[in-house]
């Protein structure tokens, strides 16, 4: 017997950081399921790969972040957008289970000293994410090179994510909430969000809000894309 999805609010705001950090982490473990069966090469390497996948899972990983530091909804949230920004300006960056644990702490680290009044420090960050200080001072820089410095977005971009984490999820535990206002454009929402090549097909965003960024989706597709053309090649080349 099938049991009865949790309705989530429409809002990340007032969606339990549990739930959160659920949604979070059954999308990156899809991610790194996709990339890991993607050929490592020695030009995409980057001070995130480790040397072997840690043992710990991405979802206790996120949890145990959470139990030992004061996280904000928001700061899990941007990590997404981060990687989606980082892939954008270096395709051959991967997010993996080679790289993702490093890159998730290492992003917490930065989005809380630029988004909170209160953050910890970093010996603390690494102490929770398994590194050391030095390690993680290191990874704060190659991580404000690869992005730029842009480490801002806006509330929208933010629950854009979380709606798309929502909709989704593998499993179908969540379902959001319909309101009136909404409600009237669910099967279009449903249609535009079916799969994840039509993730490139979105409406013109509303005046005064910057353009949709790739999604991680798109980004999982693309890189599908990369692999099926590099083995499309090697075949030729034989």
């Amino acid at each position: 017997m099938e049991s009865a999805s949790t309705e989530l609010p429409a809002a990340f705001e007032l969606a339990s950081i549990e739930v959160i950090v659920d949604l979070i982490a059954d999308m990156l473990e899809r991610l790194m399921a996709h990339n890991d069966r993607i050929a490592l090469s020695p030009e995409s390497l980057t001070r995130f790969h480790s040397r072997s996948a840690p043992a710990i899972s991405v979802l206790d990983y996120l949890k145990r972040i959470v139990k030992f530091i004061n996280v904000e909804k928001t700061c899990l949230l941007i990590t997404l957008h981060y990687i989606d920004q980082i892939c954008s300006q270096m395709p051959l960056f991967t997010l993996s289970s080679l790289t993702c644990h490093r890159f998730i702490i290492t992003s917490v680290a930065v989005s809380s000293k630029c988004l909170c009044d209160t953050f910890c420090t970093n010996a603390l960050y690494a102490k929770v994410g398994g590194i050391t200080v030095t390690e993680l001072n290191i990874l704060e820089r190659e991580f404000l090179a690869m992005i730029n410095w842009r480490l801002m977005t806006t509330r929208e971009v933010l629950n854009e994510y979380y709606v798309n984490l929502v909709r989704t999820h593998s499993k179908g535990t969540y379902v959001l909430e319909t309101t009136s206002e909404d409600s009237d454009t669910e099967m279009d929402f449903e249609s535009e969000y079916s799969s994840p090549s039509s993730l490139s097909q979105r409406r013109t965003p509303t005046a005064g809000l910057p353009p949709p960024r790739a999604t991680i989706e798109q980004n999982m597709a693309f890189a599908a894309l990369q692999q099926s053309q590099r083995m499309e090649s090697t075949s030729g080349d034989g």
